[in-house]
């Protein structure tokens, strides 16, 4: 019921492309079972197609459909009987399916003037292991639509500070903002929409007034919009992540921004093939607006407090305070990189960042002190508590410092432990591992 050369089409696209049933259908403006048929076609043994009762009036049909696309198909079945159809209106809608002409929607060619417009989206990857931890391996990445200029950086999240982050990084990269930015109706972009009207998130605006860009976000289920970084996306998967392997974030990221100078800004420039990307960059970068005098802060800003110990937790992994802030509110702010603990305006502790899992990050000055006050006051501090409970945990402790581990965090692991299971359960298991 559809042509020949739609046949031919429909195959040569599953067959020699590789291309999966429903997205032929979409593409064609056809029925899923229209393309599956003229798939299968020769899956079977051969035999004369049998006619249907619609068959005689397929011209006719075919000819109301190219008038009136969207007319039901039981309005033609009303049609069809005046003229003697006798079939039922199920044979009719089957039929009707294969002839009604395809919808697909036109799109008009993007055209933008230098420093006008970026793109931005995020990429999933997959997940990796960190340690003991498995984090999902996302990159950030944006596009000048008119140089095609690229920015890409890996995360270990999508959250809305690492979003704000990708922001920042990209605009020191290319030395300048876009006027516009568009990008997906994320949450770190709009928290409600309701058709043109948005309510953005306020941290985004932030962004925006800082860097004095406007936030587009596309229309709904209308990706095509941002066609631009969508391809830049597939260029990285297939050009720069594919059989790439790599031992630390740092490192990927490093070798990302090299393969992006080497490989991604040398290629063709899609306006005219005599330059390259990056020759098109550097015409379009006088055209982006300054940047302000001091970046944004994207920081991840948590009230915190820490529990008995000189620990504070944060996504998944403790990080040591000195020992008279314990029990107190403190203000955590963390980086991508660096995780530092505020008490009002003033800084008392500063780790690297970990992404692994139930990692103890340790500052050896905050572990001295808590050892120096044990000393002093025995009975009042956390380790002192313990001691008085689980005697068995002093010699416990010692044979770790001994292996070079750190007591301090061993003290808070048993902490723990007292709080979940008891003293009993606890000096009981400390006794099995001394005798091991």
């Amino acid at each position: 019921m559809i042509p020949q050369e739609t046949v031919a089409l429909i195959r040569h696209l599953f067959y020699a492309e590789h291309w999966k049933i429903g997205t032929i259908a979409s593409e064609l403006g056809l029925h899923y079972d229209t393309v599956r048929r003229a798939v299968e076609a020769d899956r079977f043994s051969r035999r004369v197609a049998r006619g249907t009762l619609v068959d005689p009036y397929a011209d006719f049909v075919r000819e109301t459909l190219a008038s009136y696309p969207r007319l039901r198909a039981t309005r033609i079945f009303q049609m069809l009987q005046v003229r003697g159809y006798t079939g039922s209106v199920n044979t009719l809608r089957r039929a009707v399916a294969d002839l009604r002409p395809s919808r697909r929607e036109a799109f008009l060619r993007l055209r933008t003037f230098p420093g006008d417009q970026g793109q931005v989206d995020w990429a999933h990857f997959g997940k990796v292991k960190v340690g003991r931890a498995e984090r999902r391996l996302s990159c950030f990445v944006s596009t000048l639509s008119y140089s095609r200029a690229l920015y890409l950086e890996f995360f270990f999240d999508q959250m809305l500070e690492s979003f704000l982050r990708g922001h920042v990084r990209t605009f020191q990269d290319w030395g300048g903002v876009p006027r516009n930015m568009l990008s997906d109706n994320l949450r770190s972009v709009v928290l409600e929409r309701r058709g043109d009207a948005v309510h953005f998130n306020p941290r985004l605006l932030e962004l925006c007034a800082h860097y004095h860009f406007m936030v587009r976000p596309c229309q709904v289920r209308r990706g095509n919009e941002k066609g631009r970084v969508e391809r830049a996306i597939q260029y990285v998967r297939g050009s720069f992540f594919a059989a790439r392997p790599f031992t630390t974030l740092e490192d990927f990221n490093r070798q990302a921004l090299r393969w992006r100078d080497e490989v991604a800004h040398r290629r063709p420039w899609p306006g005219d093939d005599s330059k390259t990307v990056e020759q098109a960059f550097e015409e379009e970068k006088p055209c982006l607006l300054p940047l302000p005098a001091n970046p944004f802060n994207t920081d991840l800003v948590l009230a915190i407090r820490s529990g008995k110990t000189i620990y504070v937790r944060f996504d998944l992994n403790d990080y040591s305070i000195p020992p008279t802030y314990v029990g107190r509110p403190l203000t955590l702010l963390a980086s991508d990189t660096t995780v530092r603990i505020l008490d009002g305006q003033t800084e008392v502790a500063r780790h690297r960042r970990s992404y692994d899992r139930h990692e103890f990050v340790t500052d050896p000055a905050h572990e001295i002190a808590l050892l120096k006050g044990k000393r002093k006051a025995r009975g009042s501090t956390p380790g002192g508590s313990l001691a008085s409970a689980v005697p068995e945990s002093e010699e416990f402790l010692n044979a770790a410092f001994q292996r070079g581990e750190s007591a301090a965090s061993q003290t808070a692991q048993l902490l723990r432990l007292l709080d979940d299971y008891g003293a009993t359960e606890l000096r009981a298991a400390i006794g099995e591992a001394l005798i091991a």
